[in-house]
């Protein structure tokens, strides 16, 4: 990975790969650049352009009061500009679609399209109580295959995962240490999560009607608690030209390598060149 500083003097981490469209992939709430990793393989003629949000991964640990949104896209457009880079589409897995939203209603100019991997301009408070009860918190694990098996008992709405995947998943979210398993990120993260989780409910809508003009994709595990049909269904009233996959057998999120998901990142990628 590189680093690149950021405004405030943050040193963020990133990776730039491959040629062609940029694709800028934005990961979930707790999650580095390497949730993309499943889905990298079966992308071409991208430039792919992956980012650590700062405290996660390699990135710097700055404080809960840095874990925002609108700091998360500020340093979004930053590492843009860093790297030379105009305009780009952006695939926005959960945090990521989110932030992609925001990019689209104050930096429109910069944003080709957006595909959001299981979330919408409704979030469902269901999903942010499950949230809630592990951010910030280490699994109380000693290894990572237990870390695995706990992936695989406990993560509800998942079926016919082979067990390799939860194996693989861990890996790239957890670090097995001689004092047992921990979080790849700043635990502090919990706080600015909560502080958001006891504030008012925003309203997204206006952010995804920013979107008007540009290619938007959708992609909903079937079994999600974070994302609901209703919200996807009215997504789609909003936009009839709605790029609008649902992953059987996937709760919150998605791997992102499934053919139902394969099949609209490609339909996306297509509206985007």
């Amino acid at each position: 990975m590189q680093h690149f500083s950021a405004s405030d003097g943050a040193r963020l981490a990133y990776t730039d790969e491959g040629e062609g469209l940029p694709l800028l992939c934005l990961a979930g709430l707790t999650r580095p650049a390497s949730d993309f990793d499943f889905v990298a393989p079966h992308l071409s003629g991208v430039r792919l352009i992956r980012m650590d949000y700062r405290g996660r991964g390699k990135s710097d640990w700055t404080g809960a009061e840095t874990y925002t949104v609108p700091r998360e896209g500020q340093d979004t457009l930053e590492l843009l500009d860093h790297l030379g880079v105009d305009r780009a589409a952006i695939l926005g897995t959960s945090r990521g679609g989110i932030i992609g939203m925001g990019l689209a209603a104050t930096a429109g100019d910069r944003v080709i399209g957006l595909c959001m991997n299981d979330i919408g301009p409704v979030i469902e408070r269901l999903g942010l109580d499950r949230i809630k009860d592990y951010v910030g918190r280490s699994p109380g694990a000693k290894t990572i295959r237990e870390v695995a098996a706990i992936l695989s008992n406990s993560m509800e709405g998942f079926a016919h995962v082979p067990e390799d995947r939860w194996l693989e998943d861990a890996r790239r979210h957890f670090t097995e240490t001689s004092d047992g398993v921990t979080i790849n990120y700043d635990p502090a993260l919990r706080e600015s999560f909560l502080a958001a989780y006891n504030g008012p409910d925003a309203d997204l809508w206006p952010f995804f009607e920013a979107l008007a003009g540009k290619p938007v994709a959708v992609i909903r595990g079937a079994n999600s608690d974070l994302l609901s049909a209703d919200t996807v269904a009215e997504m789609q009233r909003r936009r009839p030209d709605l790029i609008a996959a649902e992953v059987p057998d996937r709760a919150h999120v998605p791997f992102l390598d499934e053919p139902e998901a394969l099949a609209a990142i490609r339909s996306f990628l297509e509206a985007c060149r």
